[in-house]
């Protein structure tokens, strides 16, 4: 910064004034050229994809930011962000299903530069044209964990095969009870959304109740199937669906739950019912607290998922793009094991010990 000279002697008034003026002029172009946004690029020059020193810019928008799943997804992508040298923006819709702010979302991010974008859309096919928008911008989009309808919205999918997770407690239920009548009661997702779609579909197709099917569209019955509700994946849901699906039919002995805080609604009605020891509990995620809901016998087994795993390879495709490298493309099957403390006989599975070593939330 240059400095200001006044001329020798004794300077007048009008000279001061002018000096002043000429000093603040300097002092304000001075602070104006270092200014930056919250991303740490320059507000006022063209940093693209790039944050203050180069910085690949990205984010994430997950479904909400209470579901313990999405949380830790949250958690594991800023963690992976931070060693790749990235700079994470994050979002999350208010409640699940919430669609408008997740779009709100995708543009802002657009606007603030970023290379990429991961995302578990909450409408698979109401985020579609957001999506399409980005990518026309050049930003490369991966799913993570929920397929879009169609999946081709994106660029890439990284999730667990929520179809086959839906057919290993499908298995383990039709495993553990035999050849014994079952009335079921499906506590879902809510409707359209492919993810729940594929679980209960896939389900249905392990118990041998339907046949097989990966619809992301359209969810398959069955004559054992006397109830099913829709939980949004919620605890106090699920228990309202269970008392709903218990006054309808009183004989059910098997439950499908779309996710562990479902189940656990679902043991809580049963139980206030007298009816926990009598009917079976099966479940989808992996969380920590549904571990340990099969561990105390509440849930007889679930299939457990990776979202740290779909977070961290989401991370990783989207700064190798930005970096000049191969664009992610097409599906990346993160995994799922089946975790329970009663194995049932011919299903592969893993024992609680595994699964609380690998659980999250």
């Amino acid at each position: 910064m240059s400095s200001l000279h006044l001329p020798l002697g004794r300077p007048s008034r009008p000279q001061l004034r002018a000096a002043a003026a000429t000093a603040a002029l300097l002092a304000l172009t001075a602070c104006g050229s270092g200014a930056s946004n919250s991303s740490g690029g320059s507000a006022g020059g063209s940093s693209g994809s790039k944050g203050s020193g180069g910085t690949v810019k990205i984010g994430l928008i997950t479904k909400t930011e209470t579901n313990p799943f999405f949380v830790t997804m949250k958690e594991g992508a800023s963690k992976e962000a931070k060693a790749k040298g990235a700079d994470l923006s994050t979002a999350a819709g208010k409640i699940d299903g919430d669609n408008a702010t997740q779009v709100t979302a995708i543009e802002n991010m657009v606007s603030a530069g970023v290379k990429g974008i991961l995302i578990t859309p909450n409408d698979t096919k109401a985020i579609v044209p957001a999506i399409a928008k980005a990518r026309a911008e050049g930003v490369l989009v991966i799913a993570l964990d929920t397929p879009t309808q169609p999946q081709s919205a994106v660029d890439a999918l990284f999730a667990t095969n929520n179809f086959q997770a839906g057919v290993l407690i499908g298995q383990y239920a039709k495993g553990a009870e035999g050849g014994k009548p079952v009335k079921i009661a499906m506590l879902d997702l809510e409707p359209g959304i492919s993810v729940g779609v594929l679980r209960h579909n896939g389900f249905l197709s392990g118990y041998g109740a339907a046949s097989a099917t990966q619809d992301t569209t359209k969810a398959v019955s069955a004559p054992s199937v006397v109830c099913s509700n829709d939980t949004k994946g919620d605890q106090a849901k699920g228990q309202t669906a269970m008392e709903n699906c218990l006054q309808k039919d009183s004989g059910i002995n098997l439950v499908y739950t779309i996710n562990e805080p479902a189940a656990i609604g679902a043991y809580t009605a049963l139980k206030a019912a007298g009816k926990e020891k009598s009917v079976m509990i099966v479940s989808v995620d992996g969380g920590c607290t549904g571990v340990k809901a099969v561990q105390d016998g509440k849930i007889a087994a679930t299939s457990q998922q990776y979202p740290l795993k779909m977070a961290t390879q989401g991370v990783d495709a989207l700064v190798a793009f930005a970096k000049g490298g191969q664009k992610a493309a097409g599906y990346t099957d993160t995994g799922v094991n089946l975790v329970t403390g009663k194995p049932a006989p011919g299903v592969t599975s893993k024992d609680v010990t595994f699964g609380l070593a690998n659980c999250w939330g």
